[in-house]
């Protein structure tokens, strides 16, 4: 069976094997890719839509066939860095063997869009939502814990298996209703939206990651810090 893939990760295994995690129509798949110095390795590299066949009925399966299937979007600089951002959450969050198709249709758009430049924040707070919606995780952005509609002059704090909870006043880490509700339009022209959805979503994917941090959002952070005479 052939399937639209995606290299999501790829470390080397054994003398001339990689062990890579693809992204597919079934899910999120480990296979076995041998001689990974020749030309299957060259093909097998991240954003880079491929033709898939696999071998074996366990976990691991091998590689029996990859071939391209489009043109490699080219990525460089903090859209690369954003793009391995969405790969380490897929390898942390999806389950092995999960079937997520409009997830996968999501990821290939996403990474076009950021190969054609568009702005990051609003696409990579789509896509945490997204995927967390996917595996059963999303709560409502304009209902709060009882259903009630986000007030726009309202304070809530997020409860993980509640969502949205309001509050009297201010107090460290709440939200505004004003940015919530534009969160729920996708409306990024609200001042504050952006950065509260950033925090948003931060607290969101932290009880689904095990306490350890994300490589991809460490490298991004080093990279943005000012160089050091």
């Amino acid at each position: 069976m052939t399937d639209a893939a995606y290299v999501l990760h790829s470390r080397p295994y054994k003398e001339s094997s990689a062990l890579v995690d693809f992204f597919t129509p079934q899910g999120r798949l480990r296979a076995v890719l041998r001689a990974a110095r020749g030309k299957a390795g060259s093909i097998a590299r991240p954003f880079a839509p491929l033709e898939l066949e696999l071998r074996g009925r366990g976990e691991l399966k091998t590689v029996g066939r990859l071939e391209s299937a489009g043109i490699p979007l080219l990525l460089s600089g903090e859209a690369l860095f954003s793009g391995l951002y969405l790969n380490e959450l897929l390898i942390r969050l999806l389950p092995a063997e999960d079937p997520h198709p409009m997830m996968l249709q999501h990821y290939a758009l996403t990474l076009q869009a950021l190969a054609a430049g568009r702005p990051l924040e609003p696409l990579l707070r789509a896509f945490e939502w997204r995927l967390l919606d996917e595996l059963g995780y999303g709560f409502a952005l304009d209902r709060d814990q009882q259903g009630a509609p986000v007030a726009p002059d309202g304070l809530y704090r997020w409860q993980l298996d509640a969502g949205l909870v309001p509050v009297a006043q201010l107090q460290p880490g709440v939200f505004n209703g004003r940015d919530l509700l534009a969160m729920a339009e996708a409306d990024w022209s609200a001042p504050g939206a952006l950065a509260a959805a950033k925090r948003l979503m931060r607290q969101a994917l932290a009880p689904h990651l095990g306490g350890r941090p994300l490589v991809s959002r460490e490298l991004f952070m080093t990279l943005k810090e000012p160089k050091r005479d």
